[in-house]
């Protein structure tokens, strides 16, 4: 036997252990902010979006369109390889996004979309300070917690309190984890809201430096909290259906810097873990 065929594995090994997940493991990931907006119709269809996941290494997503008719073809299609975990929107059209919280109807929308039967969640949704303090706001929060159903909040942190404070059992997907929130106040509240708050990480700059590199904020926190961030791809735009790929391409490239349990827990493990059980 030759000596290199013995030392190529071994050399894989240690880079894999020293370097995270290896070039040639592809993770799987799951999608877990994704829209299939329909206005008036969808940027690409169903057979166009199947090729972006299959090229992605997709295997589940969280869909939520507007309205809720792009989620139902999204669950509709029964892909054998992708997993669809639906949450229903709260809006209508793109104007509901200001008024939502103050609008009865809402409620009845959400009440209605859940009659199906196959929902896991509610949102994504927007709000931001004290607008979470409305009546329905609260009885949103209510309504999911008495179903078991997960909230998925676009909110500043302000927002976040309140919707924990209307009923804490409510279980959060932060969408984008904050946006402005250091890393440090970020694993504050990760630690105040065990096994209820899950960090979603799209358009959450800062993670990489200048050079790409992990910075040393982000690693730490991924390295206490593996367990509890999500990736997305928010495409509320057909910008993000166009830079799918990239989107993808720079999630791997950090990914690829953390242990590779880490790694795996981040791009589908919680989000397979979550969605394992079927709402009662």
């Amino acid at each position: 036997m030759k000596f290199h065929s013995v030392l190529t594995p071994l050399l894989a090994a240690f880079a894999v252990g020293i370097f995270g997940v290896s070039a040639q493991e592809r993770l799987e990931i799951f999608d877990a902010h994704l829209h299939y907006n329909q206005e008036p119709k969808p940027f690409y269809s169903l057979d166009q979006v199947r090729d972006v996941f299959r090229r992605n290494g997709i295997v589940g997503i969280i869909a939520n369109s507007r309205p809720n008719k792009g989620t139902h073809e999204l669950a509709d299609a029964k892909w054998p390889e992708l997993r669809v975990v639906s949450f229903i929107r709260p809006y209508r059209v793109r104007n509901d996004i200001q008024t939502w919280f103050n609008d009865p109807t809402i409620f009845e929308l959400i009440k209605d979309e859940y009659a199906r039967g196959t929902y896991r969640g509610i949102g994504e949704f927007h709000i931001y300070g004290k607008a979470a303090e409305s009546e329905w706001v609260k009885k949103i929060v209510d309504f999911a917690v008495e179903r078991n159903l997960y909230l998925h909040a676009h909110c500043d942190e302000e927002a976040l309190l309140i919707l924990f404070r209307h009923n804490p059992k409510a279980r959060i997907i932060w969408a984008h984890t904050g946006f402005s929130v250091a890393p440090a106040r970020v694993a504050e509240l990760l630690d105040r809201h065990k096994d209820a708050l899950w960090g979603e990480l799209s358009y959450r700059g800062g993670i990489t430096g200048g050079d790409g590199k992990l910075t040393s904020d982000w690693r730490n926190l991924f390295e206490r909290y593996s367990d509890r961030f999500l990736l997305g791809s928010d495409t509320w735009i057909n910008e993000r259906w166009l830079g799918y790929d990239t989107i993808f391409k720079e999630y791997r490239s950090w990914l690829a810097q953390l242990p590779p349990e880490q790694a795996r827990r981040i791009a589908s493990g919680n989000a397979l873990r979550l969605f394992e059980t079927r709402a009662q």
